[in-house]
């Protein structure tokens, strides 16, 4: 479409800020090209999550799709902490390399290395790859508080992490959200009082949560777990191109 309309101004790739992070639970290497042609451009990278790429047929193939599209990728966190829990970091560094990836994502969703040994495994990894690490829990049931989550995330960063994903899951139901899907606002204007916003990701897989990230912090807030069939949809929100944000960064009159 020819570029009539005057929207905001979004950042050139690669971007530092307005990141838009998306998820891929598997899908097969024709869709992941079709998404690459339609959307590469507002794609900043991919992320196979937790341990589908180990399982997913031409995961290589896939790669080579994302690197000639000019999208890095990352494996899911949960995929370094089973290597790491058979003491198997070199073999999964190694096979990082092989694969020419730039980008790697570490967590503690599962095995709960302490707040140091994390910052340890960050700082190795920093040496080699962009480092994306994830901070939340899981467990729906355990509320972790907002002095932990920035405590851990200072901590990342200073050990050499480029952004710190806070959680929100697959489902958007846990980590920055209730079980309603509902944001955890507190926790998050506690985290962003003490946090610079940019070197934050917030894991945001519901229409409904990209919208309330997009007015309450811009066009450039930086999103993850976004659905690759959403990918168009959360660009839209960022440009006001759909009503939820119109009134946001036009003029709407009344």
């Amino acid at each position: 479409m020819s570029g009539f309309l005057t929207l905001p101004s979004r950042g050139t790739k690669p971007r530092d800020v307005g990141i838009t992070h998306v998820i891929d639970k598997g899908i097969g290497i024709r869709q992941l090209k079709d998404l690459l042609e339609t959307s590469s451009g507002h794609i900043d990278i991919i992320k196979f999550g937790w341990g589908t790429a180990y399982l997913t047929m031409n995961t290589l193939g896939k790669i080579r799709a994302c690197h000639e599209a000019k999208v890095p990728v990352c494996f899911g966190g949960t995929f370094l902490e089973l290597a790491l829990l058979q003491g198997k970091f070199d073999e999964y560094r190694n096979m990082m390399h092989r694969a020419k990836m730039t980008h790697v994502e570490i967590s503690t969703r599962v095995v709960n290395f302490s707040r140091q040994e994390k910052a340890q495994y960050i700082r190795e990894l920093a040496k080699e790859f962009t480092v994306l690490s994830k901070v939340g829990s899981k467990d729906a049931e355990k509320i972790v508080p907002p002095y932990l989550w920035v405590k851990q995330i200072e901590s990342d960063l200073e050990a050499g992490a480029w952004k710190v994903v806070c959680h929100g899951g697959e489902s958007g139901i846990v980590g920055l959200y209730f079980g309603t899907g509902e944001v955890r606002s507190g926790l998050v204007e506690e985290i962003i009082e003490k946090i610079n916003q940019a070197d934050l990701i917030f894991e945001a897989p519901l229409k409904t949560q990209q919208v309330l990230l997009v007015n309450k912090f811009g066009t450039e807030v930086n999103v993850g777990n976004v659905y690759p069939e959403d990918v168009i949809a959360l660009e839209t929100f960022r440009l006001g191109l759909h009503a939820s944000t119109m009134s946001q960064f036009h003029n709407v009159a009344g």
